[in-house]
């Protein structure tokens, strides 16, 4: 008798233990990039335009991966993260990238407390004031981050694009088993039209996400080196796998967007708190009012996870920004936590005292990180480059050709969106 393989349960268990801790800062940068990007811009994008830019979406993902892929292959390849690579290449680069880093950390952890803190409100067995649900959201995170640092984001981000996924998926395939709600003779605004170019400009600039949270993977991989072994591999596998994940996932958003709101006849709100609301209202109308929670638990955990590797990620990158600035040694988890500290306390008081002003902070975040997110582009493509990486890390003639076309759409978008914004 022929012998016959029968496969180790404990074995093939301990494989996927090897493979579930390789995953990392890819995951992280998932949850960071579904909050703002996903729940609201691809969803908004479905509901207004149907599929029209569904192309559109996967496009600026391709365009975009060499970019977000320099700081798993910098950080791998040299062991410094790009922030050193920016200080590397000028000061000012440094200053730069430093300055937009706090501001955009101040706004974007106050806008995303304030999203949270609305969707707290359907679970919560109390009636608070939005700032004091947007406090509860803050210290669970700070408690969670100063309890366990890069452990515990790397678990809870694990968890939470987990549910997503499956809250997500589970939303999709209910919608497309009852169908599109359009009307046979619905006709879709057309992406043609220049009142669709400020909406599609910005939601490209930020699919997945901006440019510097390259350097938040960075920084997330440099962490992880110091607690586990990560080879080239299992870090190149955890990032495309996280990224490609970010990509299907805003058709997904863009799907249910489609099939739900558009040509439903609603109006839709400009606010991305008052619209996510919307957004668990219409689900339920549509789908069955057993849904709303199902909805609103998927919109909760995308912000929430969102919040959380904002706050870590953001302030990580400040903290060795800012110790890079004053020529001291790196190697500073106190300085991370004043960072974290600082950030969380400007949010609560914008919440506390500026909350009216608080969306025109948020629109002045996104239009300097779009305007500035080439430049960071072009670093990452210089370093990588300058870098001479070898063997899987190695700038090959096809992440080249691709490297340039991202360029000539980064800067010739940038090019259409000063265009629409200050001189049409």
């Amino acid at each position: 008798m022929e012998n016959v393989a029968i496969a180790d349960p404990i074995q093939n268990t301990g494989r996927l233990k090897q493979i579930l801790n390789s995953f990392g800062p890819g995951i992280m940068m998932a949850t960071a990039a579904v909050g703002g990007s996903h729940l609201v811009a691809s969803t908004k994008a479905g509901a207004i335009y149907g599929w029209q830019l569904a192309i559109v979406i996967l496009l600026v993902n391709l365009f975009k991966y060499p970019f977000f892929r320099a700081g798993v292959q910098y950080t791998m390849g040299t062991g410094k993260s790009l922030i050193q690579g920016y200080n590397e290449l000028g000061r000012g680069y440094l200053w730069t990238f430093t300055t937009l880093m706090v501001i955009a950390s101040v706004v974007s952890t106050a806008a995303l407390l304030m999203f949270c803190a609305s969707l707290l409100s359907y679970f919560s067995p109390f009636e608070l004031p939005l700032t004091a649900n947007a406090a509860i959201i803050l210290v669970v995170c700070l408690t969670i981050l100063f309890a366990g640092h890069y452990k515990a984001l790397d678990t809870l981000s694990k968890v939470i694009m987990l549910t997503l996924v499956i809250a997500t998926v589970s939303a999709t395939v209910m919608a497309i088993t009852n169908g599109s709600v359009a009307p046979a003779d619905f006709q879709s605004p057309s992406i043609w039209d220049i009142a669709s170019i400020g909406f599609i400009v910005i939601m490209m600039g930020w699919m997945p996400g901006p440019i510097e949270v390259s350097c938040l993977t960075s920084m997330w991989l440099k962490s992880q080196r110091k607690e586990q072994n990560v080879t080239i591999k299992s870090a190149l596998f955890d990032f495309n796998v996280g990224y490609i994940g970010t990509a299907l996932l805003a058709i997904v958003f863009l799907a249910l967007g489609a099939l739900v709101l558009h040509g439903n006849g609603e109006t839709l709100s400009n606010s991305g708190m008052k619209f996510t609301h919307q957004l668990v209202s219409m689900y339920a109308n549509t789908i069955g009012e057993w849904s709303r929670y199902l909805i609103a638990i998927v919109a909760f955990f995308c912000i929430f996870g969102s919040t959380i590797t904002v706050i870590d990620g953001y302030c990580r990158s400040l903290s060795e920004a800012h110790l890079l600035i004053k020529k001291e040694n790196l190697e500073q988890p106190q300085n991370h936590i004043g960072w974290m500290v600082f950030v969380s306390t400007v949010a609560m008081v914008i919440l506390l005292f500026f909350t009216a002003q608080l969306m025109t902070m948020l629109d002045f975040a996104m239009a300097l990180a779009f305007i500035t997110t080439p430049i960071f582009a072009l670093l990452n493509y210089r370093l990588i480059a300058k870098a001479n990486l070898k063997g899987q890390l190695a700038l090959t003639p096809r992440m080249k050709v691709l490297s340039w076309m991202g360029l000539v759409y980064l800067f010739g978008f940038l090019a259409v969106f000063i265009w629409w914004k200050w001189l049409m």
